[in-house]
């Protein structure tokens, strides 16, 4: 089920499409040859470390992903302005991502049933344009109309002024903050537990 929004920063309206086998190619076009960043494909949170960095080589994690993606798991969310994919957000249950399961900074807070949002990329050409929580709004609206009760993320706060773009993958905590999210836990002094709690 898709969701749309629109934004003066944008002629066209956005939408946003979970990652199915039908939007893969848009997926494989915003990633390129780098998966995103070092040939992540979005792994991280998912893998052991060693299979993760061992996913590195020979496009083990993009085929790790591709095969959650055939078996119809849930994966992530894309924005897709004028036919083409320029931003992602992992999305899927938290027990999903094994990272953090066994996180100790951000372990579970409660039993509730949550779906987190570890990690985000957006295509270089359409950073600082607003787009993070346009796109953070996307989210919800999927979440609503998919009977997901809990959106849960992990952002970062930043010690620096000027945040590299590389560290920038789990999501700046003034974009959640905007969009609505509040901090459940601060373990992490730099990186909060945030939630968005879904009203039907």
């Amino acid at each position: 089920m898709t969701a749309q929004t629109t934004h003066p920063e944008f002629s066209d309206s956005l939408s946003f499409e979970a990652l199915t086998p039908k939007t893969w190619p848009l997926f494989e076009a915003l990633f390129g040859q780098k998966g995103a960043c070092g040939n992540c494909w979005c792994m991280y949170y998912r893998l052991p470390p060693k299979s993760f960095k061992e996913g590195k080589i020979n496009d083990g994690n993009k085929n790790q992903m591709k095969q959650l993606v055939w078996d119809n798991k849930p994966a992530g969310i894309l924005a897709i302005f004028q036919g083409k994919a320029i931003a992602w957000a992992a999305l899927a249950p938290r027990e999903d991502f094994l990272k953090l399961e066994n996180s100790k900074v951000h372990k579970k807070i409660d039993d509730k049933k949550v779906w987190s949002i570890p990690c985000t990329f957006i295509h270089k050409d359409f950073r600082k344009k607003g787009l993070s929580v346009l796109f953070l709004h996307g989210i919800i609206q999927y979440a609503r109309k998919n009977g997901i009760a809990i959106l849960e993320a992990y952002p970062t706060i930043p010690t620096q002024e000027k945040l590299p773009d590389a560290f920038a993958w789990v999501g700046l905590y003034k974009s959640f903050e905007k969009a609505g999210f509040i901090i459940v836990d601060h373990q992490s002094k730099n990186r909060p537990m945030v939630r968005f709690l879904i009203h039907s």
